[in-house]
Formats: structure tokens, sequence, C-alpha cells
């Protein structure tokens, strides 16, 4: 969940993000993409990993976009650094399809989204605002291609995946697939008609469950079972 000292401004003001990719084209487009959409600001812009982090440690944020492969000092390593320093400020990664060696790693360290650099627009909207407000974010495609990669090594994953649903109370199905779409615990509870309080209670019981340690892990397993369509 994001951090209350990040949110201290209250739902009034707009979402901060810093943006770290080293081609600038890349980031000029994904950060026109983002403040054409109300509620979303980014305030803070960086080239290689080293002045993303020198950002990340300075400035107010509510959610961090690293690319992957960046100079000086790679996404993997800021996000590291980031998760050590700052627990609690959401980190995604922007990506390609040739970085999958990165992926592990970044779920690994804490990453809460994954989107494409060629992602629909609306998409990567839509997951920087889950992201703030809680929740876990992947593009459909890199869902998709998450859970294909996963599978791919390790062919019984889907069916243990859908196995360990298939245990899980009706209740417990009806969160993990709010984690599978990304939702924050706040559309989890409305949608659910319970308390955000509650919800936290039961997801931490959710993921005790399914074994897992964060929300990223339990929404693969969500795609794995397929819990995770669009609504």
């Amino acid at each position: 969940m994001a951090n209350s000292e990040q949110r201290d401004g209250g739902s009034d003001r707009p979402t901060r993000v810093l943006l770290a990719d080293d081609d600038r084209l890349v980031r000029e487009g994904i950060a026109g993409i983002l403040e054409t959409s109300a509620g979303i600001e980014v305030v803070a812009e960086a080239s290689d990993g080293v002045e993303a982090l020198d950002l990340a440690r300075s400035r107010l944020l509510d959610v961090v976009l690293l690319d992957v492969q960046m100079p000086r000092l790679d996404g993997i390593g800021v996000l590291e650094r980031i998760a050590r320093e700052k627990p609690s400020l959401p980190a995604a990664m922007l990506t390609t399809f040739s970085d999958e060696s990165y992926i592990a790693d970044a779920i690994r360290l804490g990453a809460l989204g994954f989107f494409l650099k060629s992602d629909d627009p609306h998409h990567l909207v839509a997951g920087v605002r889950a992201l703030a407000s809680g929740g876990a974010a992947f593009s459909p495609r890199v869902a998709r291609w998450l859970v294909r990669r996963q599978t791919g090594e390790r062919p019984s994953r889907a069916a243990a995946s859908r196995t360990a649903v298939g245990a899980l109370t009706p209740r417990q199905r009806d969160l993990l697939a709010g984690v599978g779409r990304g939702h924050s615990n706040a559309r989890i509870a409305a949608d659910l008609h319970l308390s955000e309080g509650t919800v936290k209670q039961y997801l931490r019981t959710l993921f005790a469950a399914l074994g897992v340690e964060n929300r990223v892990r339990a929404a693969i397993i969500a795609y794995e079972a397929g819990l995770g369509s669009e609504d």
C-alpha cells in the first residue's frame, strides 16, 4: 500500500510519478500519456538508474516507473534499493519482451506492476492509478506473457494453481480474482461489500493459504487459474 508519507496530500491532489527511462523519446511519450489523464502528474524524470535513485530518495512520490535496462544502474538495481529504503513506495517495471530474464528478480524484489512500453495508453494509466491506490498492475499482454513463461518452464504450474484455487473458499476466490485484476483493497472491499480493514485481514489469510508473500505472486496464480481476466 502507498506510504502515508507519500499520500499526505489526500485524494484531491495528483498522483506523483517518477518516470525513469534512458530513451528520451520513450520517456516523453509515456509522460505525455500519463499527463493527459486527470489526477496523474509526472513530477520527476530520470535518464539512468543513478539519477532515478537520487530522485526517489529526495522527492515525495506515489508511484515509480522504472525501465528495466538503464545505464549506470539498471531498473532491478534501483528497485532493490527502493524496496530496502522505501518499502511502501510502489514501483513498476517498464519492459519489453526481451527483458524476460529480469522478471523473476523484479517479482522477488517486490515490483508491483509490469507494463510494456508499447501498451495501450489506457492500461498504463489504469495501472498507475491501481498502484497509487494500493493494488498491483499488469497490462493484459504482460499478464498473459508471465503466465505462459512460468507455465512453459514448469508445465505443472497451471494445474497446481487450479488445485490451490480449488481449495479456497468462495470468498477467498473472489478476493483472489480482485487481486488478479489489479484492484486495490478499497476496490475489492467495495465490490465485495466489506470494510477495507476486513479485506486486509482476509488477504493475509489468502496469501498464507496460497503460500505466497505478495500481491504479484498471488496475481500470477489468479491468471494461471483463469481468475485474472479483465472485467
